[in-house]
């Protein structure tokens, strides 16, 4: 019989993790750079001129397709249908105030970061929560892809090598985003702060010089496309139809509203005072939001700009079809060549800056989804791995399954913004209903209790923008279902159903397991205490490993100490059974026969009988390990005690404890661990402190 193996291949499991971690452990610095300490994650916290880039690039960046996206719509119809967009802009605005203003209560009822989440938990109960973190999650995931593939589209009409290498180019960039945001929160948006306020300054002076030309100086800008003309699917629409194709490109409008949520999300990640900072943040955003999406509506009709669904076959000049080989580019574009001049600086600037903050909006899902992820392992919906905070501070492995997903997303639909956004804004608009009917039922509560006049006027005030903002996302999410669902939409709603699923099944099980180990409160010493200890030092030769096992067996005073051994070899038995009685040990030998030659099978079948005979007796196995410091020497061990130790996990009643013996080999283990130590220092952060959510009265945090 072979003991000991185990110890060596539990030395090389440990020894080649040491030796892949500092393999790996350069570059990994190199990449997202030194660890962090828990207490430093006050220093990570942002001010609101990085809050806004991290947060709101998603709602920003947003108007360099969300106009496209309407126009699109509209081409059905052909050019007449061009004139309702400035209404359809109104009503996003419309909406867009609405959804700010609402979610300015939100922050300051409940700014522990739980948003949507924690409202519709909170006010609704488990399930509505659920719905909301299932539909944040699926929109998140739609959000990196949309963004990324969008501003591959983007840089695709400048760089024909990146239209031809669609998913590998989109791929490549969410792992440079990845990347980046594992090097921390407030590293990431700095990086992303400043090509976010170079496109926000770049469509500013756009319009601002776009309307000097037209107004003041009343000049004639002509978009690339327009000359072009519009052969229409649908051409005279009239009452439903009509009505209805409007509603389709409001729904479409509405993804500029994506990522408003992210905010009061993400408010413990705000300086102090974090509630105001967000608020601030939020009408900051929806302003400039407001105004970009505006702004490039009334130019894009000013400059006469072409859009169509299929611009190769329905996009016409002189009559004759563009052809397949066309390439249409964004509405952006379009009217920024319109206003500077194709190819001029500030083109080029503009082009470069949109290109470059499509990227970066999904940022704002890199730091919304691995939040909200935290928010629901730490509420056992989710593995609570993702509840741990990596070397930066930042909740690694969310952000990870966030690349994994949108990478998959993004292969799947071939890196096509036009078919992945018809998947969008269902999940956004989904939490945006329940998270303002929660709110709704949040001021009640506090209503009924309150009695200060003032204090009363306040919420009122506040319970009637959560109302409207309840009744108009209602309406739009009722509106963007009856247009998308068979465009797409029912992927997304499908995406959520599974979510659900999951997380429901994640949570049935961790409160199983806490049922099931749970302490009796009446007798807990029925389940702590054993009536006797027997223990079982497993024997193969009799040497130093041996030797140290029996001492450490009886140093613990167990009500029976047996050797145990397995014949395997005649000989070697008789030899072993002979040494036993020559140095006079004062240990039973027990040799247990094996025909076969099998070593695990009559030791699990001898403790088994134990077991059997005495269910009240707790058996104690001690198996002997060798410690080496090389990779190669486990090759030269035996692995059954590996197998035994499996084996006797899944055994009732039985502990099993390995006592470790350093060969001189190790040495170069520890060594090689020391160095490691110091080159990462002890403590590495696995698991930073996370703020104790806590739900105050809308009172006091106001």
């Amino acid at each position: 019989m072979r003991i000991g193996g185990a110890g060596a291949r539990g030395s090389f499991r440990t020894l080649t993790i040491l030796s892949v971690s500092k393999l790996t452990d350069v570059p990994k610095r190199i990449l997202i750079g030194r660890a962090l300490r828990s207490d430093k994650l006050g220093e990570t916290l942002l001010p609101k001129r990085i809050a806004l880039p991290v947060f709101a690039s998603d709602p920003l960046s947003s108007v360099a397709y969300a106009p496209g996206e309407v126009l699109l719509v509209l081409s059905v119809a052909g050019l007449s249908a061009y004139h309702f967009s400035p209404w359809i802009a109104l009503a996003v605005v419309v909406l867009m105030f609405t959804v700010v203003a609402s979610y300015r209560q939100n922050v300051h009822a409940y700014p522990s970061g739980g948003g949507d989440y924690e409202v519709a938990t909170t006010n609704l109960g488990p399930k509505a929560g659920l719905t909301v973190a299932s539909a944040l999650l699926v929109d998140y995931v739609l959000t990196v892809a949309v963004s990324i593939a969008s501003g591959i589209e983007n840089l695709g009409s400048a760089i024909p090598f990146v239209v031809e290498h669609k998913v590998a180019c989109a791929v490549g960039v969410i792992v440079l985003l990845t990347l980046m945001n594992l090097r921390g929160v407030k590293e990431s948006g700095s990086l992303f702060a400043i090509p976010t306020y170079v496109f926000v300054a770049g469509v500013f002076i756009m319009i601002i010089w776009g309307a000097y030309k037209g107004i003041v100086l009343d000049e004639t800008m002509k978009a690339p496309t327009a000359d072009f003309t519009i052969k229409a699917e649908h051409q005279g629409l009239a009452g439903f139809a009509l009505v209805f194709l409007l509603l389709r490109a409001f729904s479409s409008g509405c993804a500029a509203l994506t990522g408003v949520e992210a905010i009061s999300n993400g408010v413990p990640a705000f300086r102090k005072p974090k509630s105001k900072n967000a608020a601030t943040t939020l009408a900051l955003m929806g302003g400039l939001a407001v105004t970009m999406f505006c702004g490039i509506i009334f130019l894009a009709m000013a400059t006469d700009v072409r859009m169509a669904e299929n611009p190769g076959e329905d996009l016409l000049h002189n009559g004759v079809p563009l052809g397949a080989g066309y390439v249409q580019d964004p509405v952006i574009s379009q009217v920024a060549a319109a206003v500077f001049g194709d190819g001029t600086f500030f083109f080029v600037v503009l082009a470069a800056a949109t290109a470059l903050v499509l990227f970066l909006a999904a940022n704002t899902a890199y730091n919304g989804f691995p939040l909200l992820g935290s928010i629901l392992a730490q509420d056992r919906y989710l593995p609570r791995q993702l509840h741990t905070r990596g070397d930066r501070l930042a909740f690694s492995n969310g952000i990870v399954l966030l690349a994994g997903a949108a990478a998959l997303l993004v292969w799947v639909y071939g890196a096509d913004s036009t078919r992945l956004i018809q998947l969008y804004i269902v999940g956004v608009f989904v939490s945006f209903t329940l998270s303002q009917i929660g709110m709704v039922r949040h001021w009640n509560r506090h209503l009924a209790a309150e009695r200060d006049t003032a204090k009363r006027r306040h919420m009122i005030r506040s319970r009637a923008i959560n109302a409207f903002g309840a009744f108009f996302t209602g309406l739009v999410l009722v509106v963007v279902l009856a247009t998308k669902f068979t465009h797409g939409a029912w992927v997304a709603l499908l995406g959520m159903v599974i979510f659900y699923g999951t997380m429901t099944a994640i949570r049935r099980h961790y409160d199983s397991v806490a049922d099931e180990i749970a302490a009796a409160e009446e007798r807990p010493d029925e389940y702590v205490r054993p009536s006797r200890v027997r223990s079982l030092v497993l024997v193969s030769k009799l040497h130093k490993p041996t030797l140290r096992a029996l001492a450490y067996a009886k140093l613990l005073h167990a009500n029976e100490v047996e050797a145990l051994t397995v014949n395997v070899d005649p000989a070697e038995t008789k030899a072993l059974k002979e040494e036993w009685e020559r140095r006079g040990i004062n240990v039973p030998l027990k040799i247990l026969d094996s025909p076969y030659r099998e070593i695990t099978r009559p030791v699990i079948e001898y403790v088994k009988n134990i077991r059997r005979e005495s269910p009240r007796d707790a058996v104690s196995v001690y198996i002997p390990e060798y410690v080496v410091g090389h990779w190669y020497e486990h090759l030269l061990h035996n692995q059954s005690a590996l197998r035994l130790k499996g084996r006797l996990l899944f055994t009732p009643g039985v502990m099993v404890t390995s006592v470790p013996y350093q060969l001189q080999s190790s040495e170069a283990a520890k060594k090689r661990a020391r160095k490691r130590q110091e080159w990462n220092a002890p403590g590495s952060v696995r698991r930073g402190p996370v703020e104790k959510r806590q739900k105050e009265p809308a009172a006091k945090n106001n």
